[in-house]
């Protein structure tokens, strides 16, 4: 049957895989456990490439076709242009439909990057493959891994799919340092976990603060407190200016006496 292939498993199991071919591109549709399934999932795909009426909205759970086959398609269609991954770009941003209803935006800026980078969600949390490791897209933003929404960083328009840059206002980018502005005078406190929140003491800019969140951990340990904090990296800071700046900030009192039960 046209565009079908029949293929045999490690354990003598025939199975079916579907392909069409558009603009010379070579597209696999799936493996299907009849030959009258792949044919279907084949002329279903010839359908999508071929009516421009056809949308993304237009997917139902009974198609032959997966949901992420069926964007790429209608993309491949539209902007003559094929991605591996649920990409439907648009002239300014892009959509990445991990799934009907659940929908990301992003900058074109990122194209190249999540073509070729699967998402993945789990426990509502976003991540990518990258060099045999999960990555939280958060990351690529600015956005620690401890980041709390409204705290440390917010979605300008409150849509938390949106993740283009304008939409995204970075608060704090350091671990243990917060902003706060009081009579519209803005400081930086660092603050530490030991068990216990511990203040560290309030600064004038953010990268002070996380420096002496860094300070603390170097007291923290000589004083014998084995937790694993991670440090702050300070990108854009010569090693010399961090020095000076190490040595000049003050600490709280009750971290340079802190002693290990």
């Amino acid at each position: 049957m046209r565009g079908v292939c029949k293929a045999v498993k490690k354990d003598g199991t025939e199975y079916y895989r579907a392909s069409i071919t558009y603009r010379r591109k070579h597209i696999s549709l799936g493996s299907y456990v009849t030959e009258d399934k792949a044919n279907a999932a084949y002329f279903q795909a010839d359908e999508i490439l071929k009516q421009a009426e056809i949308t993304i909205d237009d997917y139902r759970p009974e198609s032959l076709l997966t949901f992420e086959k069926w964007v790429i398609l209608i993309n491949f269609r539209d902007n003559k242009i094929y991605f591996g991954t649920p990409i439907y770009v648009r002239p300014k941003y892009f959509l990445y439909y991990l799934e009907p209803d659940y929908i990301l935006k992003f900058d074109t800026d990122d194209l190249f990057y999540y073509s070729s980078h699967k998402i993945m969600r789990r426990n509502g949390h976003l991540f990518v493959a990258d060099y045999g490791m999960q990555v939280n897209i958060m990351n690529r933003y600015g956005i620690k891994n401890y980041g709390v929404a409204g705290k440390d960083y917010q979605f300008i328009n409150g849509d938390n799919t949106d993740f283009r840059r304008s939409n995204l206002n970075i608060i704090n980018i350091y671990q243990g340092v917060t902003r706060e502005t009081k009579k519209g005078k803005t400081r930086y406190k660092a603050k530490i976990n030991l068990p216990g929140s511990y203040t560290i003491g309030t600064y004038k800019t953010a990268e002070e603060a996380a420096i002496a969140y860094n300070k603390a951990i170097d007291i923290l340990k000589k004083a014998g407190v084995t937790r694993n904090f991670s440090p702050n990296y300070m990108e854009g800071i010569s090693p010399a200016y961090y020095a000076d700046l190490y040595s000049e900030i003050t600490i709280s009192p009750k971290i340079l006496e802190y002693k290990v039960n």
